[in-house]
C-alpha cells in the first residue's frame, strides 16, 4: 500500500516495494518552513525503515546558500545519526537548470562537492533522469 503526506511545500510517498521514500517539492517555501518538512521528512522516514530517499527537486530554480549550508552542516548529519545503522542514501532528482546552478555557483558548488565526497557517511548522487536515479538507489529491484 502506498501512502502519501502531504506537506506545505512537498509530498511525501512511500515505495515499500522498493524501499523507497520520494519526495516531490511542488511550491517554494520559507527557510522555516522547509526545516519543518525537513523534520517531517526524517521523522517519516524512521517510522517507516526507509534509508533510500529520491528527492525530486526539479520544480525548484534554485537553492539558497543558506539552505544548502543548513542541510548539509545539521540536517544531513542529523538524519545520518539517527537512521543508523542504515546508511543514508539519497538520489537527487534535478532540472538541467538546477544542476547548472550547482556546478557554476561557486558557493553552491562548495556544498556540492562535500556531499558528494565518498568519504561522507551518507551517499548522495545527482540525476536529472528518474529512471537513473532509481536505478542509482535500487539497482537489483529495477
Amino acid at each position: 500500500m502506498h501512502q502519501t503526506i502531504e506537506l506545505p511545500s512537498r509530498s511525501i510517498s512511500f515505495r515499500p516495494d522498493l524501499r523507497v521514500m520520494v519526495v516531490r517539492w511542488h511550491s517554494h517555501a520559507t527557510f522555516e518552513e522547509v526545516q519543518a518538512d525537513y523534520a517531517q521528512m526524517l521523522a517519516a522516514a524512521e517510522e517507516h525503515g526507509i534509508s533510500d530517499w529520491l528527492l525530486d527537486v526539479r520544480r525548484r530554480n534554485k537553492i539558497p546558500a543558506d539552505l544548502s549550508d543548513w542541510v548539509t552542516n545539521v540536517f544531513y548529519p542529523q538524519a545520518t545519526q539517527r537512521l543508523a545503522p542504515r546508511r543514508l542514501r539519497m538520489a537527487v532528482l534535478n532540472s538541467p537548470a538546477l544542476t547548472e546552478a550547482y556546478t557554476s555557483d561557486p558557493a553552491q558548488n562548495k556544498y556540492v562537492a562535500y556531499v558528494l565526497d565518498p568519504a561522507r557517511p551518507f551517499d548522495i548522487g545527482l540525476f536529472e533522469d528518474e529512471g537513473a536515479a532509481m536505478r542509482w538507489l535500487n539497482p537489483a529491484e529495477l
